[in-house]
């Protein structure tokens, strides 16, 4: 992971939240969402948090006496995920690192991670992290995308780019999102956190949107993959996000496009 994988700023918030979070994002979330209310959970701690789709799942699901306290690194995806989330006293947000959590041991009867895992520089930190916050018996419940060759738009469109940029392709989703899905690396690096029980479902969703060019600007616009485009020649943003677009349509037709995607949930216990 490079340095500018993390980084969802400026105008990605929006675009991420408009456009990626349909696309890919919500079946997870409740997905997610329903896991841990079946745990019977009253404090989770939600990490990487980012425009709060699994916190509204959350508060969908939890009962009044429960408490969400949902953060992420970037304040500005906090920002937009505060003002989509209607007043709902049980919901604390908060700007924090999940490898440096700022609570006390034994805080939470759940952890829970959608899509965050694989930008931590340190797995196996995040997770002692979360593994010290969760009371005796409590778990962490966290998604990692499979392999991109299984994730149809995210592939498409990776391909597309490495066309445009044939000498230095935009690689960004292929090496962060999608590039932590071994089941036995998890494993290995969960144990090494102190977790010993261990579940790995897969999970197979659809991705659908109202035409190619959407799911190109969510990914060449709404994630930290502009940063990468953009850094190559900022002048041809919109070149990039035309050909990927131009790419889906070719591969799913130029109306409604629907894309297979997968994913990973785990499940540990402390």
């Amino acid at each position: 992971m490079v340095a500018t994988d993390k980084v969802f700023a400026g105008s990605i918030p929006e675009i991420y939240d408009r456009l990626m979070v349909p696309l890919i994002f919500e079946p997870y979330a409740v997905d997610l969402a329903r896991r841990v209310a079946a745990t019977e959970a009253r404090d989770v701690l939600e990490t990487a948090a980012g425009t709060g789709v699994v916190t509204r799942a959350l508060a969908a699901k939890l009962p009044a006496d429960a408490h969400i306290t949902a953060t992420d690194l970037n304040q500005a995806m906090l920002d937009r995920a505060m003002s989509r989330q209607s007043d709902d006293k049980r919901i604390t947000w908060k700007q924090a690192d999940a490898l440096t959590l700022p609570f006390d041991d034994r805080e939470f009867d759940v952890v829970a991670c959608q899509f965050g895992a694989m930008f931590f520089p340190d797995k196996v930190q995040g997770y002692k992290e979360a593994r010290r916050v969760l009371k005796p018996d409590g778990r962490l419940l966290f998604s990692v995308w499979d392999k991109i060759s299984e994730n149809d738009f995210a592939d498409t469109v990776t391909d597309a780019l490495a066309n445009i940029f044939p000498h230095d392709p935009p690689r960004f989703m292929a090496r962060t999102p999608h590039g932590y899905w071994q089941s036995d690396v998890i494993r290995a690096e969960l144990g090494a956190a102190g977790f010993s029980d261990v579940t790995i479902d897969a999970v197979d969703a659809r991705s659908k949107a109202p035409s190619p060019r959407d799911p190109a600007v969510a990914y060449c616009e709404g994630t930290p993959l502009r940063n990468e485009i953009e850094a190559r020649d900022a002048s041809r943003l919109e070149e990039a996000t035309s050909h990927a677009a131009r790419a889906i349509a070719r591969r799913f037709g130029n109306g409604a496009v629907d894309g297979r995607i997968r994913a990973f949930v785990v499940t540990a216990k402390r």
